[in-house]
């Protein structure tokens, strides 16, 4: 079965286009109700607006499924250290409440030695297909 992601534009960071080794986040919010879906999408979208302050941050794509009530992001970060800067980044903290109990949220990393976007995002896509599959 082909499973189609929708996906934003890439949203640089403060650090894309500086090379060298990085760390890639994926997250899969699963929301127990299609209604929550809108909104969690637009409060990632502001999220989004902050990204180019971000230290450490090179870049990141929304992602969604709307049918499957999933969606998340890959980002791309220098190292783990900005990647925990971001999760305790107050606009962050405040939209990870306002969601909390309305789904299940997963996460994966993997390090890099260089960020590549077409294989960065097929992995990803890979690794989102087989929890969409045992889900």
């Amino acid at each position: 079965m082909h499973m189609n992601f929708l996906r934003s534009a890439w949203v640089s960071g403060r650090d894309d286009g500086q090379g060298g080794p990085v760390l890639i986040s994926v997250t899969d919010f699963r929301l127990d109700h299609v209604r929550d879906l809108p909104r969690v999408y637009r409060a990632a979208r502001r999220l989004a607006v902050g990204w180019p302050t971000l230290e450490g941050a090179h870049g990141m794509w929304l992602w969604a499924r709307p049918v499957a009530r999933r969606c998340g992001a890959v980002a791309v970060w220098r190292d783990e250290a900005a990647l925990h800067r971001f999760i305790a980044w107050p606009p962050h903290v405040e939209i990870m409440r306002a969601y909390r109990g309305r789904g299940a949220l997963t996460s994966t990393t993997w390090p890099s030695d260089t960020f590549n976007p077409a294989d960065t995002w097929d992995r990803a896509r890979k690794g989102l297909l087989v929890r969409h599959r045992d889900a």
